[in-house]
């Protein structure tokens, strides 16, 4: 077998070389979050939140990114980085099934990440998303270290189902949505920590509207409706499309929809242009692209439309919840327990115009809507503040070491 290369050494930053490892662990457990991919998406913003709300001197932290110059080393930066010891020739796809095959694939790296883990004085490994479970969590369990399984998707996914309960230490899930079903190993003890949000956030919600309305060239009277995130299957961006067209003809004046995301699915791409193409007045559709910061843009919006299906706990409903922009989401996935107690309203998955008509409804009654928004903004305040979430998860690192 080829000799293993020495563990890089630790950057404040993206990073391209290595020096020799630490040679001792300090006191403080020192925790490794490896990074799969370079797609930036709602997990590693939620990562960020917990990173920057740890006391480094209680917690030595240690990011991975498989792709040490790319986005997401560079969205971590000034947290210390080592490059991926293993990094895959054909990494995973983000959006797509992890199978046997991917996953054996990872086990030609296996004995890097064990000794990386181990030379570093790892004691525990925090994966965030399915590709890191996939990759890592094995080489958690030779190398000795705890691992905190954290789950943001599909309580049906196999990974969670079959290699968590074995391998993981702890399962925390940002919903109950998104707990586990089963009852054995881990799945006994998994534990719902919503994810963290900067509850300070104010936007100029008349200046963002005014600027969303100059950019596209919109009439003053128009209501504006946004679309917020990757446009996948999941998220069903076509049935926001829709959703809008539907709006159109219930309300008096022009209705705009904005979809800010980037693309991930080429086919449905290609659909969803031309169903924005086929949108007929009053009502129109346009593309914004990726915009930062997402609750900014959010807050020039009338409306919040969510109509996806099995999401665990989108964060642009909170992020609405927090600068007033009202919500309408499926009754489904996670959506109901962010939206409980009145804080939004509900409708059918998959039926677009149910979700016009209740988007018609709050427009129809201003005094609800303002009840709504208020209400709205108290409980995400209290229930997804970031120090809720740093203080549920150093528990968990505090009961592991």
């Amino acid at each position: 077998m080829k000799a293993l290369d020495a563990a890089p050494a630790l950057h404040d930053g993206p990073v391209s070389g290595a020096v020799p490892p630490v040679a001792k662990r300090q006191r403080r457990p020192t925790v490794c979050y490896p990074l799969a991919g370079d797609a930036l998406g709602g997990s590693h913003v939620s990562l960020r939140g917990l990173l920057d709300g740890l006391d480094p001197a209680q917690v030595e932290v240690i990011v991975v990114p498989e792709v040490p110059d790319g986005r997401l080393a560079a969205f971590f930066s000034g947290i210390a980085q080592c490059p991926d010891p293993a990094r895959p020739t054909r990494p995973f796809v983000p959006g797509r099934s992890i199978g046997i095959a991917k996953v054996l694939g990872t086990l030609a790296g296996l004995p890097r990440r064990v000794r990386f883990l181990k030379e570093r004085g790892v004691d525990i490994v925090h994966t965030n998303d399915g590709r890191s479970h996939a990759s890592w969590a094995l080489a958690a369990r030779l190398a000795g270290a705890r691992l905190v399984w954290h789950h943001r998707g599909d309580p049906g996914a196999r990974g969670l189902r079959y290699v968590a309960p074995m391998l993981a230490d702890r399962i925390v899930a940002v919903s109950a949505f998104a707990l586990p079903r089963g009852r054995h190993g881990a799945a006994r003890t998994a534990r719902v920590i919503h994810s963290p949000f900067d509850v300070s956030i104010t936007a100029d919600r008349d200046a963002m509207h005014a600027r969303i309305l100059e950019e596209t060239a919109s009439p003053p009277d128009t209501v504006v409706c946004g679309y917020f995130g990757s446009f996948v299957d999941r998220k069903r961006p076509l049935a926001f499309v829709e959703a809008v067209e539907a709006l159109g003809r219930l309300v008096d004046g022009p209705v705009l929809g904005v979809m800010f995301g980037e693309s991930r699915e080429t086919a449905l791409d290609r659909q969803l242009d031309d169903r924005i193409a086929a949108v007929k007045a009053p009502a129109r559709v346009t593309r914004m692209g990726y915009r930062s910061p997402g609750y900014a843009w959010l807050a020039g919006c009338d409306l919040l439309l969510v109509p996806a299906v099995d999401e665990p706990l989108g964060r642009t409903l909170v992020e609405a919840m927090l600068v007033g922009t009202l919500v309408v989401a499926t009754d489904s996935g996670g959506n109901p327990e962010a939206l409980r107690q009145g804080c939004g309203v509900l409708c059918a998955p998959d039926d677009p115009s149910a979700m016009a008509l209740a988007a018609a409804g709050l427009l129809a009654d201003p005094a609800w809507a303002r009840r709504m928004r208020q209400d709205a903004m108290v409980a995400a305040r209290g229930r997804f503040s970031q120090a809720h979430h740093v203080d549920a998860i150093r528990t968990i690192y505090e009961e592991l070491t």
